[in-house]
């Protein structure tokens, strides 16, 4: 995924006549290493842990060219910041599922979410282009059982950090 990311910059990049650099090829590597979204701050965090000499402008400039050139994508977690996503080029149909209680972000595909979309906007009278969903939801098993694994990890991250 990594080399394909390259190759599409590298031919943004040529088209602009800039090149890639050390430094681009370090966040690329930093931004497509998991499927995790990322804010610019977190992706300057996983940056630095490889590179302490990437400017915070480098990774922000570079995130632009990655949107750009079509490798990134900005999506809305509903979260009052900018999130992106690494891996819609593998999975350009999928879809998001944010857990209110413990922020976990569910990515999920569904054949037939895909179909109400183009039903959806051809009988309005578009021609889809980019099609995603959001759904925020509780999770049920903190209902249930009064607690949830996945915040409870997220809290016990948080007072290690």
């Amino acid at each position: 995924m990594i080399e394909q990311v390259k190759k599409r910059l590298d031919a943004y990049l040529a088209q602009q006549g800039q090149r890639r650099t050390k430094q681009r090829d370090v966040i690329i590597e930093a931004a497509f290493a998991t499927d995790d979204h990322f804010n610019a701050e977190e992706l300057l965090d996983k940056v630095r842990k490889i590179d302490r000499t990437v400017s915070r402008a480098t990774v922000y400039r570079t995130i632009t060219l990655m949107q750009a050139c079509g490798v990134l994508r900005e999506v809305d977690l509903g979260r009052d910041q900018t999130y992106y996503d690494p891996n819609f080029l593998e999975k350009p149909q999928h879809n998001h599922l944010i857990c209110l209680d413990c922020d976990r972000v569910v990515e999920f595909e569904d054949e037939h979410i895909a179909l109400l979309h183009d039903c959806i906007s051809r009988r309005l009278g578009f021609k889809p282009q980019l099609k995603s969903m959001r759904i925020e939801a509780h999770c049920e098993e903190l209902a249930r059982e009064g607690t949830c694994r996945f915040k409870t990890a997220r809290e016990e991250a948080a007072m290690h950090s």
